[in-house]
């Protein structure tokens, strides 16, 4: 049964060719589809890690992901018959089990191996993580719930196999007596239990009991080793983690695959990036078209050509659009903070033109958009967006907005450049 879908599922694992990663395959599907384990088709979802979208998208990977990762397994394909692995008990080790017996054998080829040369920080919400250069796994987690059987509590593992095996496999998931009648009508949790979790009312465990007293936190380093996997190659780093989430896991993931390095020796000298520090508003006005009261970038401060731009927006009592949102009560519309990230994703593409004021973006689609929190005079707002997909005139970016580290707002876009 499914965590949260509460769908019957048989999952099986199957041998991988050298240098495939770990893959899913949906055998109940005509074709029987095929989904990487990989960070670049992770999708936003509540309570767990989901890969793709629409009828052929995965939830709740994360537990087997965790096994498969704590296994030391690098080519592997995952069989299921429905859309979500099985719950089981609520924690990685039946999956593990399920390895050891099958046996795991070394089949020739070099694993990947993704490691790091500086610090990466990530604010997402309430989780805050900093991944720091190591040449193993080692995860530290911190959380905090209000609850007199976890409280403030803290681990920190080298993550081999065989510390895996002893002191993180077994860690079940956790949830509260509160939480589950508006998480079922979310349409989450279906197939939750007692016997696939630890449940908790507002004083004691009304499951059987703990595996260890800080089994909370236990749980919450597999799911992060599981999260770490989309990587998709071994990780290489001290990652730091305060009251981690999937969401902010998988954010963290994204960064760790831009700046890391994949497979490279200690020492080696980083490939130069072309990269723009600083583009003032002359330049930016020199490339779009945008002008008063419509023109929302104040500056560039990181530009990498075809991959990657950031750019900063100054928010101020001034702007025209607060004197009716709202009177006495000045908010920026939503609306506009994503008509910024989309003119700041237009120097990224029309910076790549030598004629850029013979060029426009058309931006042709806008899915997942997401407001966090309020924007106000005063604000500083950070627009950090990135490619993901090149495909003819068409160009797909993910992007999110920021005040002080906190997202605001994120979407993803597509656009076309087209000639004016």
């Amino acid at each position: 049964m499914g965590l949260h879908l509460g769908e019957q599922c048989t999952l099986a694992f199957q041998p991988g060719t050298v240098g495939q990663g770990i893959v899913f395959r949906r055998v109940d599907l005509p074709g029987q589809p095929e989904t990487p384990a990989r960070v670049d088709v992770a999708v936003e979802a509540q309570r767990r890690t989901q890969l793709g979208r629409g009828a052929d998208a995965l939830h709740t990977v994360e537990h087997v992901l965790a096994a498969v990762a704590g296994a030391g397994v690098d080519d592997l394909v995952i069989e299921m018959d429905a859309a979500e692995p099985p719950i089981l008990d609520g924690s990685a080790a039946p999956f593990l089990d399920a390895l050891d017996e099958a046996g795991i054998v070394a089949h020739g080829g070099t694993p990947d191996v993704l490691t790091l040369d500086e610090p990466v920080r990530v604010i997402d919400g309430e989780s805050v993580y900093e991944a720091f250069p190591a040449n193993e796994l080692r995860v530290e987690v911190s959380i905090d719930f209000p609850h007199p059987l976890i409280g403030r509590q803290c681990g920190r593992y080298v993550v081999t196999p065989e510390t895996f095996r002893r002191e993180l496999a077994g860690a079940r998931t956790f949830g509260f007596v509160r939480e589950v009648e508006a998480l079922r009508a979310m349409g989450l949790i279906q197939g939750a239990s007692l016997e696939n979790a630890v449940v908790l009312d507002e004083s004691a465990v009304l499951s059987d009991g703990l595996r260890w007293p800080d089994e909370f936190v236990r749980h919450k380093a597999m799911d992060c080793v599981g999260d770490l996997a989309l990587a998709g190659a071994r990780v290489r780093a001290r990652v730091v983690a305060q009251k981690p989430s999937h969401r902010g896991t998988v954010t963290l993931v994204r960064e760790l695959v831009r700046l890391g390095r994949l497979n490279a020796p200690p020492n080696t000298p980083r490939p130069t990036v072309q990269r723009h520090s600083v583009l003032g508003i002359e330049e930016i006005m020199k490339v779009l078209p945008h002008r008063y009261p419509f023109l929302l970038v104040d500056r560039i401060v990181e530009l990498e050509e075809k991959t990657r731009v950031v750019g900063i927006k100054n928010v101020t009592i001034n702007e025209p659009f607060f004197q009716g949102h709202f009177p006495g009560h000045p908010i920026m519309p939503g609306v506009l903070i994503v008509e910024a990230m989309a003119q700041t994703g237009g120097m990224l593409l029309l910076g790549a033109f030598p004629d850029p004021q013979e060029k426009v973006v058309y931006f042709t689609s806008l899915d997942n958009v997401k407001f966090r929190r309020p924007v106000k005079p005063g604000d500083q707002l950070r627009f950090e967006l990135e490619i993901v997909q090149i495909r003819g005139p068409v160009c797909k970016m993910r992007g999110v907005a920021k005040v002080d580290g906190q997202v605001v707002c994120e979407a993803d876009m597509a656009a076309m450049v087209r000639d004016r």
